[in-house]
């Protein structure tokens, strides 16, 4: 039997009854009911009443090439039919996983030449916490075992991805974290700026943050510093250009490793294949999952830099770490399959040159100025609406991100699918979007304010 021959209220029921959803208020959806997505096509989804919807957040940041793709199903049926899955383990591998590490070697920064992979983001962060905290023991100073990472941060949801994250309800829930974490101010201007401080000032200052952590616990004890290029889930907060070459520069004074989580911001989206170049900086790890295979398979790559990798082989013996489905067959055929659309429609280039410029306008001159919106903000095709109540002085409205839920429900039910975050709707859409979508996009996210407006100032 197949979905169509349930109702909506028959499928709302048998999830309340079975279904157990990540990141929510259980008692709440189930007194609502669920809105259950059945297809999709190009940057569009349609839930079950036939509503169709813009995917304003390519699905939870990953569908870069858009819905509807058959070749990236022909690969995973091909592949299923040669060999549906063998592991990496017993000195094994199998084609795709070892084709898949060698494009990424070519993408990645030159010093990135060494291919870890899993099955999400947070199986990736996992390793990249372990690997790091081997390579110092294997150099000899066990004790240079301290990472630090960002406050709202967000990293993962398994144990070392919630303690390497910064975000304090989901430390709570964890009761007890990873030990020798710690976290430091993030780069956010709209909220943490000086009076009368520049943007390149407050991002020299955001990474003296760092700096001082390191210093205070002593440079023999720290291991890395770990950041997402752009904050996403915490909010799109987005770096002054000044920050990530600083904290570059105070991570080699201090020998410190430099990982970056771009589990978001890789394949594309910043308008580079990694945001690391469009920072212009090289790291030792780089976090990635998401776009790699648009989310049509899970799987994750954590990129490992030469230094790193040159120490795990030679010195390293076993490294007891792994996953079952690490390097699967299948999403490491969907992978390069994927990767070769993106190449060959030219999806970095158009974020670069045309896509993400006339998105950053677009924010800028159609919705900015506002009532609700204290500030926009954008790169690449990321972006982050700041809701407020007053513009002058940034005054939230009262019970945080109250007012930018009900911003959230406007724009869904006026066919745009956005993500409130605090206080703070952001966006992050399929690469595919062109100015025309970018144009529909801004039309119901003006519509969606003004019933909002509506709503909080009655």
């Amino acid at each position: 039997m197949t979905y169509q021959n349930y109702s909506l209220k028959q499928l709302q029921q048998i999830d309340a009854a079975h279904h157990l959803h990540p990141f929510t208020d259980h008692k709440e959806l189930r007194e609502a009911g669920s809105r259950i997505i059945t297809r999709a096509e190009g940057p569009y989804i349609y839930d079950s009443e036939g509503n169709e919807i813009l995917d304003g957040m390519a699905g939870l940041w990953c569908v870069n090439v858009g819905y509807g793709r058959n070749e990236l199903a022909e690969a995973a049926y091909r592949q299923m039919k040669e060999l549906p899955y063998y592991n990496s383990f017993f000195k094994c591998s199998t084609p795709t996983p070892v084709l898949l590490a060698k494009r990424l070697a070519e993408l990645a920064p030159k010093s990135v030449n060494q291919v870890f992979f899993g099955s999400s983001g947070s199986e990736a962060n996992d390793t990249a916490l372990r690997l790091v905290r081997h390579y110092w023991a294997l150099e000899g100073k066990p004790e240079k075992n301290r990472i630090i990472s960002r406050r709202n941060a967000y990293h993962g949801s398994t144990v070392a991805g919630t303690s390497l994250g910064g975000m304090e309800p989901m430390h709570k829930q964890l009761g007890g974290a990873v030990p020798n974490i710690v976290h430091v101010m993030m780069p956010y201007a709209y909220e943490l700026a000086l009076p009368g401080e520049s943007d390149h000032e407050f991002g020299l200052r955001a990474a003296k943050a760092v700096e001082d952590a390191i210093v205070e616990a002593g440079p023999e004890k720290v291991a890395a510093f770990i950041g997402e290029p752009i904050m996403g889930a915490g909010g799109v907060k987005i770096p002054p250009m000044s920050y990530w070459p600083e904290v570059e520069r105070i991570c080699r004074k201090y020998d410190v490793l430099l990982m970056l989580d771009e589990v978001i911001t890789g394949y594309g989206r910043t308008g580079e294949w990694f945001a690391a170049q469009s920072f212009g900086i090289e790291p030792d790890t780089i976090t990635t999952a998401k776009a790699l295979t648009s989310g049509y398979q899970p799987l994750s790559a954590l990129l490992v830099g030469d230094r790193i990798a040159r120490t795990l082989v030679e010195k390293g013996g076993e490294f007891y770490h792994g996953y079952t489905y690490a390097g699967h067959p299948v999403a490491c055929a969907v992978a390069l399959a994927n990767l070769d659309i993106i190449e060959r429609e030219g999806l970095v280039d158009r974020v670069k040159n045309d896509t993400g410029p006339y998105f950053a306008q677009a924010l800028r001159e159609r919705i900015a100025d506002h009532r609700l919106v204290g500030e926009v903000r954008s790169f690449g095709l990321m972006g982050a609406i700041e809701i407020v109540r007053d513009k002058a002085t940034r005054e939230r409205f009262e019970g945080e991100g109250r007012a930018a839920v009900v911003v959230r429900d406007h724009a869904i039910a006026s066919g745009l699918m956005l993500r409130a975050t605090g206080d703070t709707m952001i966006l992050s859409p399929p690469l595919i979007w062109t100015r025309e979508t970018i144009d529909l996009a801004c039309d119901r996210i003006v519509k969606a304010l003004d019933l909002a407006e509506k709503d909080l100032f009655g």
